[in-house]
């Protein structure tokens, strides 16, 4: 789908916040690496994508009037067959509409469960006056407490990306300690990069959050992504 049938979509039933299945596959479509995850509106629906996509799955609810969907139960991990996601999709709807009455619901969104990696934060802010803003950090508590974040303005250059990452105070974590293993550096930049050409290219959109993004030693993959885009 491209990006102008989805702005159109969204635009059309009122939404600025684009949902996950369609977030993805814009930034899937430009390069971005990202989880493949599709939508399911039944429980057979929902077994038959998770048989495809592998066991372990991941199921969340698709809504637009539920933002926190794990404050919710919307969220179900490690489903490990076609019997847990048939049960785990009829639970998140029923968690859905009892904590959010007449909550509009798209179905679930199914995703293979990823290896747990090293996790940072890919994102874009749009500020009044600089324009689109580029963000990167370590992920979770280094993000939410320290707030160890670097910003570039959009078009980012390659020695934009490489500044980015190295400028973090958490940049040690990603050349591996205690044991783990070094991140592949080439790949979160060219991830960075990637979202800066993105973001460019469709002025639309005002803020974009890839979290977490999970760094291994080969490679990276954002497990989460959020898109919103302006009214008009």
């Amino acid at each position: 789908m491209s990006f102008e049938t989805v702005l159109a979509q969204a635009r059309a039933e009122g939404r600025t916040l684009l949902n996950e299945v369609e977030a993805k596959s814009l930034l899937k479509d430009a390069g971005v690496p990202v989880a493949t995850t599709t939508l399911a509106a039944t429980r057979e629906e929902a077994q038959t994508q998770a048989e495809a996509a592998g066991f372990p799955v991941v199921l969340k609810v698709v809504s637009p009037d539920i933002a926190h969907k794990s404050d919710v139960g919307g969220v179900k991990l490690n489903l490990k067959d076609k019997d847990a996601v048939g049960a785990a999709f009829d639970e998140i709807v029923a968690n859905s509409k009892k904590a959010v009455a007449n909550a509009r619901i798209a179905g679930v969104a199914v995703q293979h469960m990823a290896p747990q990696g090293t996790e940072v934060i890919v994102g874009m802010t749009t500020d009044p006056q600089f324009g689109p803003v580029m963000m990167f950090g370590l992920g979770g508590i280094m993000v939410e407490v320290l707030k160890d974040v670097s910003f570039r303005l959009v078009p980012l250059a390659e020695k934009d990306a490489d500044q980015m990452i190295n400028e973090i105070k958490g940049r040690p974590v990603l050349a591996g300690v205690r044991g783990q293993p070094a991140s592949d550096i080439k790949a979160l930049k060219a991830a960075i990069l990637k979202v800066s050409e993105f973001v460019q290219k469709h002025p639309e959109v005002r803020e974009l959050d890839l979290n977490p993004v999970f760094a291994y030693p080969d490679g990276a993959l954002a497990v989460d992504a959020r898109i919103v885009i302006s009214e008009s």
